[in-house]
Formats: structure tokens, C-alpha cells, sequence
């Protein structure tokens, strides 16, 4: 089955996809920036910069973090970090559902194997 995978970019040049999106969902599971780059199958200095260039990216910042030490540490989405989240898998969601029909027309059209995928 095809599928879509929805990009925002902004003027700035900042960007939210899928992975991104992801990383957001983790930490508000997990409550940890290392706990959900562990999830996610990347280094924690990877999730650090994925996350600062969010921050960067808005007016508010998408996670607040607690330095670790012997009281924890950990991460929460901000509310405004919620908000992004919700508003990015709305827009998948809608972006998906007006594309359905297209995209099993080209789905029955595609070769099984196509080959590398360049």
C-alpha cells in the first residue's frame, strides 16, 4: 500500500516530518529525551539536536528538560509542544484521507519490486 509522508517547511527553512513527529510522541511517553532516542534507535545527542532545532524553529519552545543527576532529569512536551504534535498528525491525517483514491490507483500500477530505491 502506498502512503504519505508529510513534510512542513517553513520560510525559515525550519522543519516537522515524520521523524520528528515521532521523537515528540516518545518523549511525552517515555519523559525522557535518552529513554526515547533509545526507542527511536538514535543517538542521544541526534534526539538533543532534533529537538533544539524545534525549540529553535518557534516562538515557544515544544519540550522543556530537567537536567539528570541524582533527583532524575527527563523531558515533557510543553503545551505548545502538544499542540504542534496534534496539528502535524492532523494535517497527515487530512493530507491522507483526500489522497486515498489516488493513491490506490498508483499503488495497482506499481511494480512490486522497483528496485533501488534512489
Amino acid at each position: 500500500m502506498a502512503r504519505i509522508r508529510i513534510s512542513i517547511v517553513f520560510e525559515s527553512g525550519a522543519r516537522i516530518g515524520p521523524g520528528k513527529a515521532r521523537l515528540l510522541e516518545s518523549i511525552r511517553d517515555t519523559g525522557s529525551i535518552s529513554a526515547a532516542a533509545r526507542d527511536m534507535g538514535m543517538s542521544y545527542k541526534r534526539a538533543w539536536l532534533l529537538l533544539d532545532s524545534m525549540n529553535q524553529a518557534f516562538t515557544e519552545p515544544v519540550t522543556t528538560a530537567a537536567p539528570g543527576g541524582t533527583g532524575g532529569g527527563g523531558a515533557v512536551l510543553t503545551p505548545f509542544g502538544a499542540e504542534v504534535l496534534e496539528r502535524y498528525r492532523r494535517i497527515q491525517e487530512r493530507a491522507a484521507a483526500l489522497a486515498v483514491d489516488d493513491l490506490a490507483v498508483l499503488a495497482d500500477r506499481a511494480r512490486p519490486e522497483a528496485g533501488p530505491k534512489v
